[in-house]
């Protein structure tokens, strides 16, 4: 089973401030993207669902500005979302394996992911700054995390790790992710490994 801590808004703000007075090389990262990816099925059949969320977002968006301010909110929503979402899989709530969809009180990890990213465009990010990432945890599972896309690198919100981490910093291998240019749309991540959920063809 999935668990959350929250952790001090002060001590995680303390990382960005290093970073934005000096010691930013780590967080100035870019994630390598390469061309089309299959699309995960568990976001095809979302976007079926709710085909408003997986439209065109931008022909060639600027990463969001990184202020101190943006990065509060960051926290505040990553430790919100976190802290109020129980962990539940797909099988235990639906008796299936995949299906995303905004929680409601239970939620696996697409599902944290889905609700961090309606929260931070409600907050003003644009929707091609918040890309749904497909990653391979270390023990070889599958997972899901948002990418923000900054004016100082990707940054990753995730449900197993507290913290905002820059991209380089996570222990995940980087699969694919959806598209700056249409969230129902999906590339590849150079890192030449094998998709790690179910997919089906980009070129439906």
């Amino acid at each position: 089973m999935v668990t959350t801590k929250r952790v001090p808004l002060l001590a995680v703000a303390a990382v960005l401030l290093a970073s934005l007075t000096g010691g930013a090389e780590a967080a100035s990262d870019i994630m390598p993207t390469g061309g089309r990816a299959t699309q995960p099925v568990g976001h095809y059949e979302f976007c079926q669902r709710q085909p408003a969320e997986c439209g065109r977002t931008a022909f060639n968006a600027a990463p969001v500005e990184l202020t101190r301010s943006l990065w509060a909110r960051l926290i505040e929503i990553n430790n919100t979302v976190n802290g109020s979402v129980v962990p539940r899989t797909d099988v235990e709530l639906w008796g299936i394996e995949e299906h995303w969809s905004y929680p409601d009180l239970y939620g696996d990890c697409e599902d944290y992911v889905l609700e961090k990213r309606r929260l931070l465009m409600e907050a003003g990010v644009p929707a091609a700054n918040l890309l749904i990432t497909v990653v391979r945890q270390p023990n070889g599972d599958g997972h899901a995390v948002l990418t923000i896309s900054t004016s100082m690198g990707d940054f990753i919100l995730d449900n197993l790790e507290p913290r905002v981490l820059a991209w380089s910093e996570t222990d995940y291998q980087y699969l694919k992710r959806q598209s700056a240019r249409h969230a129902g749309q999906w590339v590849s991540i150079h890192d030449g490994r094998a998709v790690a959920v179910g997919s089906v063809s980009s070129n439906r």
